[in-house]
Order: structure tokens, then C-alpha cells, then sequence
């Protein structure tokens, strides 16, 4: 398989080292700035991945490095209009490709259509992060040509990764159960007064996770929690979907956690 990551962020560069463990992958990025952060990054997340082989990244800025791709995955912001332009154009510098987007909150249906290839876009939700997590969400619509399940399913398992294939719901089956449980640690904290810390220690000590709610929404961004609780509104029109006040507070003042440096918690 050819593969090619579209995005220059984190779960694009994680994804694009998972990748060189099975073969060279091209990463496009939009400028010359971010090509080169992305190739440091992407190279770096090599020695996260069993096998992976930074010398296997191939960075560039030109879609049209990506014609001979027979795979290509967007990676970019969790944003309808945005992924949908994107996938148009990927489709047109990349007329064989399957074309995936990561998204965890949009309607892969919609998207596909508005992208003008609805028989090529198909839902891979990788979580972050990307080395480490064995779950792909897989959403396959169904005007999507014969054999994107099979290639999408072989590409994931060469990754080393677990394939379930989820109903095209914003959310999926991950995030539309655990934002309630992230957005409820927040308001608790909101009615009783406790730290963060406590509230994680919690939820570690006591349930056993690996991470507590607040840590967590530090660490997947208060901007991104917040854009897909709303895109869960928008689909339920159930309030518990909704990011609390205090999240909309912390991202007013810049704080959408470990990206900036602060959030529920401060990070050096």
C-alpha cells in the first residue's frame, strides 16, 4: 500500500510514524514552516513505534506528491468545512486513492458528500496517543465503493491496531459515551469546590484508569472537547453534551491545556 497523512499536528505526524513500521508514507504539510516541524515531529515519534523507520517519511507541501497514493488520510482540524474542502481536493490530486478522515465528532456521510467523492471518504478515528492506542473506530458509509472495508481493515491490522466498525453517529461509540463522564468531572468540580487532582485521583484509585477526567480533557485540548460536545448537541440536543462554563472559561483565557501549557493543570 502507498499511504499518505494529510496534517501536520499530532495525530498526524503519530500516525505517519505508525505507518513506517509497514512502508514509506508521504506527510503533506501546508508550508514549508510546518513541513519542517512536522518532519522533526513525525521522526521523532519513530522511536515510539515498534519498527517504525523515520528514513520512510517523506514530507512535502505539494498535493501533487501525492498522486501515486492509493490511500490518503486527513488529519487536520475537526471542522466540517474545512475536512470536506480538504477531502475535495485530496480527491482531485489523488484520483485512485481511498480517502479517510479522522474525524471523532462529524457525520461521515455529510462529509463524503460535500467532499464531491462519496464513493471514496470513509471514517478512520485513531485516538491519541497514536502509538500507544490499539482502537481504530471504523465508519464505512454506504455508498462507499467495494473494497475500501477490506483495504481499510488490512491497513489497520499491518498497523498493529484493533478495527471496530461503528455507526455513522457524530462521536462514534468512544465519545458519545465518555464526553458525559468528562463534562460531569467538570461540573463537579464547578459545584463542590474540589481540586482537579483530587477529582483524577479519584477516578484512578478508585475506578482504575489510567487518567483522570480532568488530566484527560487537558490532554485531548479544552478547544477540541468543546467542538465536539457541541457537534453532540447539535446531533442529540441533549445538554450533558455541552462543555461547561469553566471550560469555556479556561479557553477564554488561552488555556486549552497541555498544547498551551496550562489548563486544569500548569505544564513546563
Amino acid at each position: 500500500m502507498r499511504p499518505a497523512v494529510v496534517g501536520s499536528g499530532v495525530i498526524g505526524c503519530a500516525l505517519a510514524a505508525c505507518a513506517t513500521a509497514v512502508g514509506e508514507v508521504r506527510l503533506l504539510a501546508r508550508s514549508d514552516v510546518s513541513a519542517w516541524r512536522a518532519e522533526e515531529r513525525a521522526q521523532a515519534d519513530c522511536s515510539k513505534v515498534e519498527g517504525g523507520m523515520p528514513g520512510r517519511i517523506r514530507v512535502t507541501t505539494d498535493p501533487a506528491d501525492l498522486s501515486n497514493s492509493d490511500l490518503v488520510v486527513e488529519a487536520v482540524i475537526e471542522d466540517l468545512d474545512a475536512k470536506a474542502d480538504l477531502l475535495g481536493e485530496l480527491g482531485e490530486s489523488s484520483p485512485q486513492a481511498d480517502l479517510a478522515s479522522t474525524t471523532s465528532s462529524l457525520p461521515v456521510a455529510e462529509l463524503a458528500t460535500r467532499s464531491g467523492h462519496p464513493d471514496r471518504v470513509f471514517g478512520f478515528h485513531v485516538f491519541n496517543p497514536v502509538q500507544r492506542m490499539e482502537l481504530v473506530e471504523l465508519c464505512i458509509p454506504d455508498r462507499v465503493r467495494d473494497g475500501v472495508r477490506e483495504r481499510a481493515r488490512g491497513w489497520a491490522r499491518a498497523l498493529g491496531k484493533t478495527v471496530i466498525e461503528v455507526p455513522d453517529q457524530p462521536g462514534f461509540v468512544v465519545n458519545r459515551l465518555l464526553f458525559p463522564y468528562l463534562f460531569d468531572a467538570v461540573r463537579l468540580m464547578e459545584r463542590t469546590g474540589m481540586e482537579a487532582a483530587d477529582v483524577d485521583s479519584c477516578m484512578q484509585l478508585g475506578a482504575r484508569y489510567p487518567m483522570g477526567p480532568l488530566r484527560l480533557l487537558d490532554f485531548i485540548g479544552l478547544d477540541v472537547a468543546a467542538s465536539i460536545g457541541e457537534s453532540l448537541v447539535t446531533d442529540t440536543e441533549e445538554g450533558r453534551y455541552r462543555a461547561p462554563g469553566l471550560i469555556e472559561e479556561l479557553i477564554g483565557e488561552g488555556k486549552l491545556g497541555r498544547k498551551s501549557q496550562a489548563g486544569f493543570y500548569e505544564y513546563d
